[in-house]
């Protein structure tokens, strides 16, 4: 039952992120977490703080405003006490371009009693390649130095 609350809870997150409401999300979070999105680019880097997460978050929407999210698979393991979900989704946007890229990836999570303390994203390579693209459109934040704190 728990877990497939997690999985439900899981889905609504990335509606949210695809509608470019990234306060749900946000409001996960613990007290105390890590937010890392893997990769050395505008959206790469490690952030511990709320401010910095949230301007991740609007970052991420100005350079990929209709990003979708189509999760394929949700893995739960553990209790409320600490709970490991592994999402892999496929994602589509247009840039700010409107040039239509896919791109897929896993997030790693761990939830303690209900709140985010760490979330892991890990994208394939074709987000790098978007980011290019968009930089040599002349939207300079495609290659502006990772949010971190």
């Amino acid at each position: 039952m728990y877990h497939t609350y997690v999985r439900s809870r899981v889905r609504r997150l990335f509606e949210a992120v695809s509608r470019g409401d990234a306060e749900p999300v946000l409001r996960l979070f613990a007290p105390r977490f890590e937010h890392v999105f893997l990769g050395s680019h505008a959206l790469g880097g490690s952030r511990t703080t709320m401010a910095a997460t949230r301007e991740w978050y609007a970052r991420l929407h100005r350079l990929l405003p209709d990003i979708r999210f189509d999760l394929t698979r949700i893995w739960v393991s553990g209790g409320p006490w600490k709970t490991t979900v592994v999402i892999e989704w496929d994602e589509t946007n247009s840039g700010t371009d409107g040039v239509r890229t896919t791109n897929y990836g896993i997030h790693a999570l761990e939830l303690r009693w209900g709140r985010a303390t760490r979330l892991i994203i890990c994208p394939a390579e074709p987000l790098p390649l978007t980011l290019d693209r968009l930089a040599a459109a002349g939207i300079a934040e495609a290659h502006a130095p990772p949010i971190t704190d």
